[in-house]
């Protein structure tokens, strides 16, 4: 049995002065901003974090498959369908996107 795969659609802002879920974009990708720069990988990692975080999955169950150069990226998430997902990042910017799930302040 092949496991599920989610696939998302981000626009990133990389060293913004807070990170977190801002919204959804005209074309319906999702608006994310991290603190971290975009060298060496380091703005991508923590996309990743951001986006496992927001989904309650493992950071090594999130993926960058296609624009790691780029602010537009297409992310993987293996173990939850897209559905799910979307249900789940619904949730979180309803909730605030900059806030997880209450014990971070």
């Amino acid at each position: 049995m092949t496991a599920a795969r989610a696939r998302l659609a981000v626009r990133v802002q990389p060293g913004a002065r807070a990170r977190g879920l801002v919204g959804r974009m005209a074309d319906g990708s999702i608006k994310l901003r991290v603190t971290e720069p975009p060298e060496d990988g380091r703005a991508n990692q923590a996309v990743r974090e951001l986006i496992a975080e927001r989904l309650g999955v493992r950071t090594a169950a999130v993926a960058v498959v296609r624009g790691a150069g780029s602010r537009s990226k297409t992310i993987e998430v293996t173990g939850i369908t897209t559905g799910e997902a979307e249900a789940r990042l619904a949730r979180a910017l309803e909730g605030g996107g900059t806030r997880g799930d209450g014990d971070d302040g």
